[in-house]
């Protein structure tokens, strides 16, 4: 019952207390899930698109050849009698022969002319060998490139012989000429088309092959050999592009039945109707329609080319069914060349198909080159006998009493069964048989508006549907209907043109060919159009102008610009967004639709869109923002301006909370450095100068000699950079443990302060200084000199950034790239180094004759014997170095350049015990920022100076390309987490019944009451020192991070599952985790003490752990502004230590993220929109070491560092949103905690151990406990209500809620009862009596209420 509940999402009546707590699992928002996340931001592979006719053709002339010789049969033929007589269905011997010949010889013509009526027709009538040579010389002169026509009647003459003769006359007509098919074709020439009406057809085809192979041969030997004979001689015609029809095998005769035209295939082939209409009524089953004969069939009314008459209709119907045959039986490619590429040689064939049909049934088969296969069962037969049968029933009574015609239900059948098709299906299936019929449909309006319907949703199926549709040759009907008024086929066109050019977008051109972007803008413009509609014209226009420099014209006249800009403030966010891109799009590289951007303000009403809700829009404003700024015309003071005010609107979108925005920006930021190279150069080089001049001290240098694990800033101990969001990480594991260890052997070899003497910095050999060595006489800026250039260039909190003084544009934008090269997300920071070295590089080089001199001793000294650095490295054979990337590194780190390329293709290499690190010793001294590794560098083929030009290469994040796939992927398709039938939706009830069941059974243990919490159901060595500790909720997974990695361990099975490197930089520290989403698809969180939030997901399941996003959290919190004197060790007085660090606390409810620290504000972060929302001025003077909030009540519990409690409710103002401050304790607060009930209390205790229960309504505390003192670690359980505290003391003692110690732990259990180390975190299970204790032994256990119970 509980199951079925879930499943309908709505809670039943009378629904259990815990039954309730699982409906909310479905109610609980997820966050970071949205496509952004999941997928990389890149555009689909273009498929390569096949529909497009290289070639079209046309039949221009057309040679009729008949060889009748009315009144004489020829040999070797015995005629029955009666016989088949009619030619061109005229009975020859009614009149003259020479009459008609000559009438038969108009009539084939006439016959011919209703399929191509423009070809210029030549009769030749029992003709010479002579004649033949003259007519087709000349046709194929004329027709120059163009298909040729040769239609042969050899009904009055001899069969084919098999060395490949067919028959002609003398002038006399006393003989019989031979005339050789090698002949034929070397006057016809290619490209041409034969078609056969004579016995045993088929030796003609046969001979004609050999005769090409032949010529194919002769043409290979001149070719090879100049002095042959052959290569003499005029070059023989390749008859690689010919076609033949012929009407019979080999083998065959020609049927005699007196009651069928002699020239049986011409009429199949000519006259189609006509002939099926006949043969039907000679079937047997024609007797089922009464009253229909011969005679009538003459007489139905209406003409072939009127699609309202019944003679129309039929016509129609054939062509449709014809049509669809072919389709489905043929290849593609044959398809298109014998059914699209010519109009003359697709009636042929379309007509050849009945032929088959019908001849086959008088054991006639016609054959073709190319082969077809067999077509005449095919069941589209028996719609078409339906169709026939169904128009011939009414014609009695038309005839006879003139009643109105009721047309076929053919079209109507098949577009439900189209529907059928496309409503039944499952995912893998062949193509529908009808959509060639839905494409004739197009042309009727009757149907018109049904079949852009379903051809909409057929399209919506994906890519390789529009691809099909394509192929088919749908493209010239949508394009025609453009030209159409009828509102009502606005939105589906516009629907249908979206898909096709989300697909192919080459079709740009045919559109603006035709006037048809016209089309788009009128329904971009119309205020009724639904949003979506107005969005695909949008999206169609943004992809008309990309890079097309016509499409940007023409839509500029079409005032696309002001279109767009009314519609900016549009409340559907994805219109917003292709509003923008669209906007982006047509003056990137367009001048005048710059100006026109400029006059109509367009940047300044972009502005509104950069704090946008919705992050895709703000990209989106960003990236137009940037083509706005990057146009290289001229330019003039108020361009300038221009530019110098969108560079500062952009600098403010630095801490945006969206990895996808910054990389927008840096993108757009290198077009206006881009632009402005030159005073850039200037400003780079300033910085370059100041930073040589400055040593900045390091902000973890100091460390004590006693602590157990001093983080020295030295190169020895390089590390992997496995940050990269998409490499592999699990190879970093063996490396990590490795560097541990060294931590402890490197201690003191390294000299001390001297090591950071500014000379000392710039040409230590392994730390890639400023100055290249002489052999490859570069400048570059690695990542610790932009570090270090970012800390000595502002020493003061990134807020002072954005001021307005237009002087300095150029060194705060350039300042904003300093503090995007140190981004969490790798690939933000990837790009803005590229931009900063791009400029370094360029203005080095442009300072370089004076420059040699005043550093000539520098240069000279880099590439001397290695320093103590660099043996080090060798001896240390630690894992390949890495530039850190967050906010700011170590000065003197051993680089490795961010690689060109995703380095998905390249597993992080993973040294064992003995082996050296390889970067350091096979890369030249001094890299250059872009070498791949020294297995890469030959690869790439780039002359050395490779990358100087590569920023002005314009950079690109995808994002457009990305944001097209929405258009080309279904839209109408139920998304599969709401498909209650799919593998999502089970896994998704599999893990909320999971949790359920934990909810449940937890529940049950600690309302019995616990009465102690000592037995240890895990212990292990963990590979750093724990310093925050992180249950799982729901699955027996727990997170341990050290300072800078986090390891998985199921506590369960006792087993490791993981072990990553998180990513920050070496003097910052994890100081604080979350799960995301804990009840469904688990992300992690974690924060450092630099601001710096990143989220990981795909840990601890065998794939690798990829980042889905990281920000920076808090700006404040630089380095420079914690004290440098902080003490790294995690395990001395809180009080002392430099600051808290970053606290988190994590909402799920509301996807709200409230983080502080070391700061004077709690800032908080909505993740759904991926931006700050609030940021509530704690009003103290000291930082916050704990947060608490609770959505029900909108509270946040601060605990500060001065020992007050502050409760802020984030309803209200800045001013007055904090409603209460408890100052009753005199110490450093460890931990508040807000009970989450309606009425719950909070409890907070500090260092000295006093715990305080604080009603939030009453001023003073309603209960004081007194624990130990010196408390170093303490964490509340929220369902039992105990607390345990962890002291410098090495012990961990648990209290319940009336103060009581319960159990107090001091020794490990085994390990000859070692004592425990200091305590360095702890935490409690969100649901088991579980509690989880890091010290500083390396050791992790966790302590439960009873063995392995759970």
């Amino acid at each position: 019952m509980k199951m079925d509940s879930e499943l309908l999402h709505s809670p039943a009546v009378g629904l259990t207390e815990e039954e309730e707590a699982d409906m909310n699992d479905w109610k609980l928002p997820l966050t970071f899930m949205k496509k952004r996340h999941l997928e990389k931001i890149e555009g689909s592979k273009a498929l390569a698109q096949s529909w497009r006719m290289k070639d079209r053709m046309k039949t221009v002339s057309v040679a009729l050849v008949l060889c009748l010789n009315v009144g004489v049969d020829p040999p070797d033929v015995v005629k029955t009698s009666p016989c088949a007589r009619l030619e061109c269905w005229i009975d020859p011997l009614s009149m003259s022969p020479q009459k008609a010949l000559e009438t038969i010889g108009a009539n084939l013509q006439k016959q011919y002319e209703n399929w191509q009526p423009r070809a210029r027709y030549k009769q030749s009538l029992d003709p010479t060998v002579d004649e033949v040579k003259k007519l087709c010389t000349s046709l194929r002169r004329n027709a120059k490139e163009e298909r040729v026509l040769f239609h042969y009647n050899g009904h009055g003459v001899p069969r084919p012989t098999v060395n490949g003769e067919i028959w002609v006359f003398n002038k006399n007509y006393t003989q019989y000429i031979p005339l050789s098919i090698y002949d034929l074709q070397t006057w016809m020439g290619s490209p041409s088309i034969f078609v056969y009406d004579c016995s045993n057809a088929g030796i003609i085809v046969k001979s004609f092959k050999q005769f090409a192979l032949q010529r194919e041969q002769e043409l290979e030997v001149a070719a090879i050999n100049p002095s042959h004979p052959l290569a003499q001689m005029p070059l023989p015609p390749s008859m690689k592009n010919c076609i033949q029809l012929a009407a019979c095998e080999a083998n065959e005769l020609l049927p005699m039945n007196p009651d069928l035209p002699a020239d049986l295939f011409t009429s199949c082939l000519t006259t189609p109707i006509k002939i099926a209409l006949r043969w039907f009524c000679m079937q047997k089953s024609a007797t089922l329609v009464p009253g229909v004969t011969l005679d009538l069939i003459e007489k139905i009314p209406g003409r072939l080319n009127d699609r309202r008459t019944p003679l129309g209709e039929l016509n129609w119907i054939f062509t449709a069914i014809t049509d669809t045959i072919a389709w489905n039986v043929l290849p593609r490619d044959l398809f298109q060349k014998l059914f699209r590429q010519d109009l003359l040689v697709a009636s042929l064939f379309r007509n050849f198909l009945l032929a088959e049909r019908i001849m086959r049934s008088y054991n006639c088969t016609p054959v073709s080159s190319p082969r077809l296969p067999p077509t005449y069962m095919h069941a589209m037969w028996q719609a078409w006998d339906l169709a026939v049968d169904i128009c011939l029933s009414q014609l009695p009574t038309i005839i006879e009493e003139g009643t109105a015609f009721r047309h076929s239900p053919f079209f109507a059948e098949q577009l439900t069964a189209f529907q059928v098709w496309l409503t039944m299906g499952v995912e893998n299936r062949n193509p529908p048989e009808q959509l060639p019929i839905v494409l004739q449909v197009l042309l009727s309006q009757v149907h018109r508006l049904r079949a852009l319907d379903l051809l909409g949703r057929f399209l919506d199926l994906g890519p390789w549907a529009v691809s099909l549709a394509l192929s088919v040759g749908i493209f010239p009907y949508v394009l025609k209907l453009l030209q159409s008024s009828a509102r009502e086929l606005r939105p589906l066109l516009v629907f249908i043109w979206a898909k096709i050019l989300a697909v192919d977008s080459s079709c740009q051109a045919d559109l603006v060919k035709d006037n048809g972007h016209k089309y788009f803008l009128s329904v971009l413009a119309d205020s009724y159009m639904p949003a979506e509609h107005r969005t695909m014209a949008v999206f169609i226009l943004a992809v008309i102008v990309n890079s097309y420099n016509t499409g940007q014209e023409a839509c500029l006249q079409g005032n696309l610009i002001a279109n767009c800009l009314e519609q900016l403030s549009d409340p559907h966010p994805l219109l917003r967004q292709w509003v923008a891109i669209c906007l982006g799009r047509i003056w990137q590289n367009f001048e005048p639709a710059r100006w026109c951007g400029v006059r109509d303000s367009a940047h300044e009403k972009l502005y509104t869109l950069l704090s946008d809700p919705i992050p895709e829009v703000r990209c989106a404003a960003v990236f137009a923002l940037g083509t706005f700024v990057g146009n290289s015309a001229e330019r003039t003071d108020h361009s300038t301006t221009i530019d110098h005010n969108v560079a500062m609107m952009l600098a403010q979108l630095i801490n945006d909370g969206s990895p996808v925005v910054r990389k927008e920006l840096v993108v757009a930021l290198s077009h206006l450095v881009v632009q402005y190279e030159s005073n850039f150069c200037t400003v780079a080089l300033q910085f370059i100068e100041e930073e040589k001049n400055y040593a900045v001290p390091s902000p973890a240098n100091t460390s004590e000699p006693g602590n157990m694990t001093p983080v020295r800033d030295s190169p020895a101990i390089p590390r992997l950079r496995s940050v990269n969001s998409y490499t592999n990480i699990r190879a970093v594991t063996t490396a990590r443990n490795l560097n541990k260890s060294l931590q402890n052997l490197n201690l003191n070899e390294e000299g001390g302060p001297a090591a950071l003497s500014p000379g000392n910095l710039s040409t230590s050999s392994s730390a890639s200084s400023t100055l290249g060595s002489p052999d490859n006489d570069e400048y570059i800026l690695s990542f610790e000199t932009i570090d270090k250039m970012r800390r000595v260039s502002s020493y003061s909190s990134l807020n002072s950034l954005i001021g307005v003084s237009y002087n300095s544009v150029y060194t705060q934008i350039w300042r904003v790239l300093l503090h995007l090269a140190a981004d969490p997300f790798p690939e933000v920071s990837d790009l803005a180094m590229k931009v900063l070295n791009s400029i370094a590089y360029k203005a080095t080089m442009n300072a370089r004759p004076q420059r040699i001199l005043d550093s000539g001793s520098l240069t000279q000294s880099a590439p001397a014997s290695p320093t103590s650095k660099g043996t080090h490295i060798h001896q240390a054979g630690g894992s390949p170095p890495m530039p850190s990337t967050s906010s700011s590194s170590l000065t003197n780190e051993v680089p490795k350049p961010p690689p060109r390329e995703p380095p998905a293709t390249r597993p992080p290499y993973t040294p064992t015990l003995g082996g050296q690190a390889p970067h350091s010793h096979q890369f030249p001294r001094t890299r250059k920022m872009f070498d791949k590794g020294p297995e890469q560098a030959a690869e790439d083929g780039e002359e050395p100076g490779g990358h100087r030009n590569y920023v002005s290469l314009a950079l690109q994040t995808g994002l457009c390309d990305w944001s097209a796939k929405y258009f080309a992927q279904p839209v109408m398709k139920i998304p599969e987490e709401h498909d209650l039938e799919s593998q999502v939706r089970m896994e998704r009830q599999w893990r909320f019944l999971r949790n359920a069941r934990v909810r449940r059974q937890s529940r049950v243990i600690t309302q019995r009451g616990i009465s102690r919490l000592d037995d240890q159901i895990f212990i292990n060595r963990n590979p750093g020192v724990p310093s925050v500790v992180k249950f799982h909720p729901f699955n027996t997974c727990i997170a341990v991070a050290d300072k800078d990695s986090i390891c998985f361990w199921d506590w369960e099975k006792g087993e490791r599952l993981d072990y990553f490197y998180n990513g920050n930089p070496r003097y910052t520290r994890i100081t604080a985790m979350e799960y995301l989403n804990g009840h469904d698809c688990s992300l992690l969180l974690t924060a450092t003490d630099d601001g710096a939030l990143r989220v990981w997901k795909n840990f601890a399941d065998q794939k690798n752990p990829e980042m889905v996003t990281a920000w920076q959290g808090l700006s404040d919190m630089l380095p420079t502004t914690r004290g440098l004197a902080r003490r790294v060790s995690i395990y001395l007085d809180r009080s002392k230590q430099g600051g808290a660090g970053m606290v988190v606390d994590w909402e799920q409810e509301t996807g709200l993220l409230m983080t502080s620290g070391d700061v004077r504000v709690i800032r908080i972060w909505d993740t759904d929109r991926e931006m700050k929302v609030q940021d509530i001025p704690t009003g103290a003077d000291s930082c916050v070491t704990s947060l608490s909030c609770d959505s029900q009540r909108s509270l946040i519990v601060a605990g500060l560092g001065d020992g007050s409690v502050r409760v802020f409710d984030r309803r209200m103002g800045p001013s007055e949103c904090r409603v209460m401050t408890y100052r009753e304790h005199g110490a450093w607060v460890v931990k508040a905690h807000l009970q989450k009930e309606t009425d719950g209390n909070i409890i907070s205790v500090s260092v000295n151990g006093d715990v305080r229960f604080f009603e939030p309504r009453t001023p003073d505390s309603i209960n004081v406990l007194q624990t130990v003192k010196g408390l170093t670690a303490l964490d509340i359980h929220p369902q039992a209500n105990l607390f345990a505290c962890g002291s410098m003391n090495q012990f961990i003692a648990v209290y319940n809620a009336n103060g009581d110690v319960i159990s107090n732990i001091k020794y490990y259990d085994g390990f000859m009862g070692q004592r425990i180390g200091a305590i360095s975190c702890l935490a409690f299970h969100p649901h088991w009596p579980h509690l989880a204790v890091g010290s500083n032994d390396y050791y992790m256990s966790i302590y439960s209420a009873e063995k392995r119970l759970r």
